[in-house]
């Protein structure tokens, strides 16, 4: 197999992890120098479609919100990100990992989301500096 072709596994593969599937539309919030790019290809191997970033005004599958500490209010980015994700979407708050300038705390995530209306439902590895943790509106009804 070459090179470019083990790339494309490793990205589909990772992609998968955090499941991603052909045709979903991602956005992508808190962008910046430091995101990891092998991640951010990942992802739109697996879609077949670039990110949309903050001024895309439809409904997307799935949001990326990079997040570090001192970024501001979690809770505040959280909802922002709400607002175009779908029924059923995901949210996959990457942070940087423990050691890394940025880290969060995990007591802060396990804070905010459910402020935010949201529910941690696993964690990984996301990529060499960032950690991820996917949430989503929990199921059932709200009272």
């Amino acid at each position: 197999m070459s090179t470019t072709a083990d790339a494309a596994e490793g990205h589909r593969q990772l992609g998968a992890r955090l499941g991603m599937q052909p045709g979903m539309v991602v956005q992508e919030l808190g962008w910046d120098e430091d995101c990891d790019d092998e991640l951010r290809v990942a992802v739109e191997t697996v879609t077949g479609q670039a990110l949309v970033d903050e001024d895309f005004d439809d409904v997307v599958d799935a949001v990326l919100l990079w997040w570090r500490d001192g970024d501001g209010d979690l809770v505040d980015a959280l909802v922002d990100a709400l607002v175009s994700l779908g029924s059923g979407g995901v949210i996959w708050l990457l942070t940087p990992k423990a050691g890394r300038p940025g880290h969060v705390e995990a007591s802060d995530i396990g804070e905010a989301a459910p402020t935010a209306g949201l529910a941690a439902t696993s964690s990984l590895a996301a990529a060499p500096d960032w950690s991820g943790t996917r949430l989503m509106t929990p199921r059932g009804p709200r009272r």
